[in-house]
């Protein structure tokens, strides 16, 4: 029911919002733990699982005492949870939910027949369609011609039952189980140092990458973990800036890390997973040098990110603005690929770009000589004046004063920098009482 019909009936209702991706992941495990009572167990929308148990009631006793374990697990599990067997996935599902219970064999159409047509999952208006006829129960339309039903209220509805009464058949397709990116090594004696905990790290490496190159996938986090001899545990995690299988480039990175593991009286086991993979299509790599370009820049970034953070390590990427201050983004390298800057047309800008800074003893326009940063400074030469008009759909306190005429000034000192004044406030306070800032500087 809605939540405002529910709170009326009972104002003290507490709720909370729906995590759906946990709510997933859930029902994951618990198909995956579902396993022990069938081979082939798949979902079966978002808040249920099918399960197909033949050849397997007689290891638990029948039908009766298999249902019975399965309850009393989930209840012991504090998991509140319906159950039926039938011989259809359609009857199952229907009966599931709408109280539970077993179907015998060759007794479908008595087992379901007493539900409501909205269990054959149908859609709802297919539903409201035939309840409105008088067909409000699946035992109204066990016995009816098909054709009418179809021509009437579609082929759909025909499908949903016969596949419940076993005239269409419906098998119970399991999803694949993800693949998990994951290897261990049991050591026959315990080892201390770091060259031979590197050297057991190669060797999984080299089974890593293996698994990931069968599934065309790279990794992105990659986590050592070492237990010692006296049950203790230790790990070390890295991060990478793309995607990777190449078991040398990965070693280099857990030197560090692993140099700094207490390794006690000795680590006798070792598992390496991947837990964060991204798809990463086969490469040639005939002919090319042994390191890339991209190669290269991807070392450096996992090594400066695996130290400062990858989100600290950060790269400029073009923007569609031609307000300075927003003609560019930060982005973290690791998480972004370079773009090319736009091609423009006009003025250049400078290579520096900082807050405004107010020059002050500026005269003219633009102005011969001016102070900045308690230095004199001579015109030599003047290019504009560049005028930029604030975007109106941003509010930014930093241009609410309107227009501004940006010119490129070469001082004499040496210095080229990029200046500007408002218009407006020339008309308002008078050409004697120009306010300049300076805003980049050019290489």
């Amino acid at each position: 029911m809605a939540l405002a019909d529910a709170r009326a009936i009972c104002p003290d209702l507490a709720t909370r919002p729906a995590d759906l991706a946990r709510e997933a992941a859930a029902l994951a495990s618990l198909r995956r733990w579902a396993s022990r009572y069938a081979p082939m167990v798949a979902t079966d929308g978002v808040d249920g699982l099918m399960a197909d148990i033949s050849g397997v009631p007689h290891l638990f006793g029948g039908e009766a005492d298999l249902r019975d374990d399965l309850q009393a697990q989930l209840e012991r599990a504090g998991l509140h949870a319906a159950s039926a067997i039938a011989g259809t996935r359609g009857a199952a599902h229907a009966l599931a939910r709408h109280g539970g219970g077993i179907v015998a064999d060759g007794r479908l159409a008595e087992g379901i027949g007493h539900l409501p047509v909205t269990a054959l999952r149908v859609d709802p208006d297919t539903a409201e369609a035939l309840m409105r006829v008088g067909l409000s129960r699946i035992a109204d339309l066990i016995h009816l011609p098909r054709a009418p039903l179809a021509r009437r209220f579609g082929q759909g509805l025909v499908l949903r039952l016969d596949q419940a009464l076993g005239a269409q058949p419906e098998p119970v397709a399991a999803e694949p189980d993800p693949p998990h990116f994951g290897v261990r090594m049991t050591l026959p004696e315990p080892i201390g140092q770091q060259s031979d905990v590197m050297a057991g790290l190669a060797r999984l490496l080299d089974r890593l990458c293996a698994k990931l190159a069968a599934t065309h996938m790279g990794a992105r986090r990659v986590r050592l973990e070492l237990r010692r001899v006296d049950r203790g545990t230790a790990q070390v995690e890295i991060g990478l800036a793309r995607p990777m299988r190449d078991p040398a480039r990965i070693a280099a990175l857990f030197a560090k890390g692993v140099d700094k593991i207490d390794s006690g009286f000795g680590i006798d086991a070792l598992r390496l997973t991947a837990t964060v993979t991204e798809a990463l299509a086969p490469e040639q790599i005939g002919g090319r040098p042994a390191i890339r370009h991209e190669d290269a820049l991807a070392d450096l970034l996992s090594s400066v990110g695996n130290r400062i953070g990858f989100d600290r390590v950060l790269r400029l990427l073009p923007a569609t603005s031609l307000i300075p201050e927003r003609s560019f983004l930060l982005a973290p390298a690791a998480y972004s690929t370079p773009e090319p800057s736009p091609h423009r047309t006009g003025l250049k800008r400078p290579i520096t770009l900082f807050p405004p800074e107010p020059v002050t003893a500026a005269s003219g326009t633009p102005p011969a000589s001016f102070r900045w940063r308690r230095m004199r400074f001579t015109t030599l030469r003047a290019t504009g004046p560049e005028r930029i008009t604030p975007e109106w759909w941003f509010d930014d306190p930093a241009w609410r004063s309107g227009l501004r005429d940006y010119w490129r000034i070469e001082t004499q000192e040496g210095p080229r920098l990029w200046l500007f004044v408002t218009p407006q406030a020339q008309s308002w306070n008078g050409p004697e009482a120009q306010d300049w800032y300076v805003q980049g500087e050019f290489a």
